[in-house]
């Protein structure tokens, strides 16, 4: 396959592009005056609320630029499963009561590709969850 067709395969997974790229950030506007991506804030332990309920605790969670993400321990909620969720799907957080609330439904986090630790840095696998995530996005507009 040469470049241009590459470029074009890539294109048609992520149809927006910044959509993609948003799923990876922390909105600044859901911080809650916590400094998220810097030293001040840890989410590791925070409890996580879906729209319709709660699905667990963090497990991890990473701040990197463009990159950022929560790993979910989902407990006996979905039989012990983890969840990778993009920092994008953060909707709010309150961090008196060490809550993060995301965008997403109970089912459509019980219905996301399967997390795997070993891919959790690889561009593909990201490429996957912030389509799935992502398409959730547009059409939710």
């Amino acid at each position: 396959m040469d470049e241009r067709q590459d470029r074009t395969r890539d294109e048609s997974l992520q149809p927006t592009g910044a959509a993609v790229v948003d799923i990876w950030t922390f909105r600044t506007d859901t911080m809650g005056g916590g400094t998220v991506g810097g030293t001040d804030m840890d989410l590791t332990g925070y409890s996580v609320e879906a729209t319709d309920g709660g699905i667990g605790k963090i497990d991890e969670a990473t701040y990197e630029a463009g990159g950022s993400y929560l790993v979910v321990d989902t407990g006996p909620w979905i039989f012990g499963k983890k969840v990778m969720l993009p920092a994008g799907v953060v909707d709010r957080l309150d961090a008196d009561s060490e809550t993060v609330y995301v965008s997403r439904t109970k089912d459509e986090i019980k219905n996301a590709p399967e997390y795997d630790e070993e891919r959790s840095r690889d561009d593909d696998y990201r490429g996957e969850l912030g389509g799935y995530y992502g398409d959730r996005d547009r059409t939710s507009l």
